[in-house]
């Protein structure tokens, strides 16, 4: 076995360090592309759009969002993965990174080992809400309602691996009563078969379900977090009501390719943190009931170990449930 001698091995170390910080201080010198998993006007579209506005102010160069849909955002994960670790191509993902090891039999990526973190951004609650036209008005008479309609009742989700799924799975063990489940292609398909009372139930996002909440188009039976959110703050829990222990948040965070230098990740990290504080990019997601993360998980390590509790959460779930994809 041949060692390079420690002169030329110094010599090489040297210049990789010098390399990093000059692309360090030369980034970012073009915009930068933030992939997401999921269609136009979906929720997180809305988050990804008004991050993107945020971060083009606070790192200097345009940040254009670009949808690259399919697979369950496994397709934008693996792009993203694959693409150059030069931080000018991200990804913004929510809890599917976590959900997609024991969704996918033959996942081309590892969430866990072919990324870097950035950061968590923002935490959405979700809520559960059915067709107008349901018999049961809260979550009182629903409970009985779907146990004696469990042949009957049908919940929407927005495809394999969405939180919309993942929600319902919960539910269901929560309450321990089957029901059938019907996948769209995407959230908006969802709720226009809720509106149309094509379907009972669905539990989304806030970001996708409070305008017609407050249209008075829908049921709403709580939310899913542990604690009521301030954006409606009359509305109960799903756990207060009786569900103990019931959780559900739909939580955002921002990747980069893994082998990025860590001087580049920490300058789209110092960028990042400063467009969670800017008032416009606030003010919208107070509007959408969506919830800025403490600082201390705005971090590359707070991600990391947030996506590796995540993912022994919903694993064991999952595989009980027998939800998977080739």
């Amino acid at each position: 076995m041949k060692f390079a001698p420690p002169l030329l091995a110094g010599t090489a170390l040297l210049f990789t360090a010098s390399l990093a910080l000059a692309q360090g201080d030369a980034y970012p010198s073009k915009p930068i592309t933030l992939v997401i998993p999921f269609s136009a006007g979906g929720p997180t579209d809305v988050v990804a759009r008004s991050l993107g506005v945020a971060l083009t102010k606070t790192i200097g160069k345009p940040v254009v969002v670009e949808n690259k849909t399919g697979a369950g955002g496994t397709l934008a994960a693996g792009y993203v993965a694959k693409a150059a670790p030069d931080g000018y191509t991200l990804l913004l993902h929510h809890n599917g990174m976590a959900t997609a090891p024991a969704l996918y039999r033959k996942l081309p990526f590892s969430p866990l080992n072919d990324f870097e973190p950035i950061s968590q951004v923002i935490d959405v609650p979700m809520t559960l809400v059915g067709r107008k036209d349901l018999p049961a008005k809260s979550l009182k008479e629903l409970l009985p309602y779907l146990k004696a309609n469990a042949e009957k009742v049908n919940v929407a989700h927005a495809g394999l691996g969405a939180v919309s799924q993942l929600c319902s799975l919960l539910f269901r063990q929560a309450i321990g009563q089957n029901f059938q489940t019907v996948p769209y292609q995407g959230t908006a398909p969802a709720m226009n078969a809720l509106l149309g009372s094509q379907v009972d139930l669905l539990c989304d996002q806030t970001t996708s379900t409070t305008t017609f909440i407050k249209a008075d188009k829908v049921n709403l039976y709580g939310v899913t977090t542990t604690q009521r959110i301030p954006a409606m703050p009359d509305v109960p829990t799903l756990a207060e009501q009786g569900l103990k222990g019931f959780n559900m948040v739909v939580w955002h965070g921002l990747y980069a390719p893994k082998g990025t230098p860590q001087v580049v990740v920490q300058k789209i990290n110092t960028a990042f943190r400063a467009a969670l504080k800017e008032p416009a990019f606030q003010q919208q997601m107070k509007e959408l009931g969506a919830q800025i993360v403490p600082e201390d998980k705005q971090t590359p390590e707070g991600l990391r170990s947030w996506l590796k509790a995540e993912t022994d959460r919903w694993g064991p779930l999952i595989k009980a449930a027998g939800v998977y994809a080739d």
